[in-house]
């Protein structure tokens, strides 16, 4: 069983960073051209989530790591949220649901699963 074990943990799963989401209308999406910006309702200094399986698993800031991103974690769910996070995701679990949701969440929900504001969680 320990070899098992050991097997599941070494699986490689995709995470995401999220920088911020927001809805578009569909015409103004059609008229992106290069050099277009997007603006995110999302503050610079605010931190970012980090995703498993389109689930909230953690918070951190965005730093850079030689010439890479990287995500220093601020606050973590504990083992049990990040497990739970690998289960099946639903539909109430993507991450496009609603802009103003997915910034509010804690980590272990999906992000449509908290109302607080993020200087709430702190």
């Amino acid at each position: 069983m320990a070899g098992s074990l050991e097997r599941i943990l070494a699986l490689e799963v995709p995470i995401i960073v999220q920088l911020g989401h927001r809805l578009m209308p569909l015409g103004d999406i059609i008229s992106l051209i290069p050099g277009a910006i997007i603006e995110l309702p999302k503050g610079a200094s605010e931190e970012l989530e980090l995703l498993v399986n389109n689930r909230i698993v953690g918070f951190g800031t965005a730093v850079k790591v030689g010439e890479n991103f990287g995500l220093k974690i601020a606050r973590i769910g504990d083992a049990r949220d990040r497990v739970n996070a690998l289960g099946a995701a639903t539909p109430a679990d993507a991450t496009h649901a609603d802009p103003d949701h997915a910034a509010n969440s804690e980590p272990g929900t999906s992000p449509e699963a908290s109302a607080e504001t993020p200087h709430e969680r702190a």
